[in-house]
């Protein structure tokens, strides 16, 4: 009979203990999902994520999971370039939207605010008003026209 060995691979199997609030997956939950306003109104989509440590623990320390790491914020921005070409856009131009506006998470993010208060929106408005409004019948809702 074989005796059972305990080792490193082992402890990789225990649950994990109780954590207060919500444990997301970030790339199953979060990354590359639409957010929505309270009307509904796509705002953006969601490129990154600005995470910060839990208040009362070690923020100097390596992020190895030893320290508990909460969302402050949602990032949306100009990343297509930077999933081509590799790299990564400058802080700058990030687009930050709070995570205390953040209601509900499910096939798409929901925010409890209008999505017009945010710049991240600007280059939507754009084309909508240079490019699309311009083109024959784009200036109105096909649907609403019946």
């Amino acid at each position: 009979m074989r005796r059972a060995r305990t080792g490193p691979r082992d402890v990789a199997r225990l649950p994990e203990p109780p954590q207060a609030g919500r444990v997301l997956d970030v790339r199953l939950h979060l990354l590359d999902r639409q957010v929505l306003d309270v009307d509904d109104t796509p705002v953006c989509t969601l490129d990154d994520l600005e995470l910060d440590a839990v208040a009362g623990t070690e923020e100097d320390g390596p992020v190895d999971g030893s320290v508990p790491l909460v969302i402050t914020a949602l990032l949306t921005g100009p990343v297509l370039g930077t999933r081509v070409f590799g790299g990564r856009p400058p802080a700058s131009r990030w687009h930050r939207l709070s995570w205390s506006h953040v209601t509900d998470i499910g096939s798409a993010v929901h925010l409890g605010v209008s999505g017009s208060r945010f710049d991240a929106t600007w280059l939507d408005r754009w084309v909508r008003n240079h490019i699309v409004g311009r083109i024959p019948g784009g200036d109105h809702d096909p649907e609403g026209s019946a």
